[in-house]
């Protein structure tokens, strides 16, 4: 009776299901919890995978008790105040390396569609600025819940720049990539990429 029970239970934990070969096509992990303590809970702080336990750690990127959300846009906040101005978009989008209207337009995109549902108050700001405490307001419709409703890890056209920013030689995206970009760290780490690349020119 006891094997029974065990043989039922470890059928209810299988991931695959024959009816769906799809299932068998692309396996799930079951050693998450070898490596990451309580893989199912999501995380407000960090961007754990199975290499960085952790999270980010590398070029000094602190979590500073910010979800993992506003981590991910609190790398255009370029003077540090919580609130992130079109201005301020443009100036980390050309630190990232694009050019001026491709960040002009990236900017006034951002900014009118996100503006404001992150503000304190119903009047509107002719400003649009974007209040990092708020941010987990401006979820919209294109997101692929990457994010759950309170900023912590758990959108179509981000992913596209996504691929445009951090793809490398080959035309991959890296995983490294994807996870640092949930944490805002990829952001410093380009950055600085760049700063460092430009100054070797010079």
């Amino acid at each position: 009776m006891a094997e029974e029970a065990r043989a039922v239970r470890e059928e209810e934990l299988s991931p695959v299901a024959e009816a769906a070969p799809v299932t068998a096509r692309r396996p799930v992990r079951a050693d998450l919890e070898k490596h990451i303590p309580k893989p199912y809970l999501a995380r407000a702080l960090v961007a754990p995978d199975v290499y960085h336990p952790g999270g980010s750690k590398e070029g000094g990127h602190q979590h500073r008790q910010r979800s993992v959300l506003q981590q991910h846009v609190a790398f255009f906040d370029m003077d540090g105040d919580g609130v992130i101005y079109p201005w301020e978009t443009y100036q980390g989008l050309r630190a990232l390396g694009f050019n001026m209207i491709v960040s002009v337009v990236f900017a006034m995109a951002i900014h009118a569609s996100l503006s404001y549902t992150t503000l304190h108050s119903w009047v509107p700001s002719l400003l649009f600025p974007i209040y990092i405490d708020n941010i987990h307001r401006a979820k919209h419709g294109s997101d692929t819940a990457t994010y759950d409703t309170e900023g912590r890890v758990a959108s179509k056209a981000e992913w596209m720049l996504l691929y445009m920013l951090a793809k490398d030689e080959e035309g991959n995206l890296p995983r490294e990539a994807i996870r640092r970009c949930f944490d805002g760290s990829l952001f410093e780490f380009i950055a600085d990429e760049r700063r460092q690349a430009h100054g070797k020119r010079q």
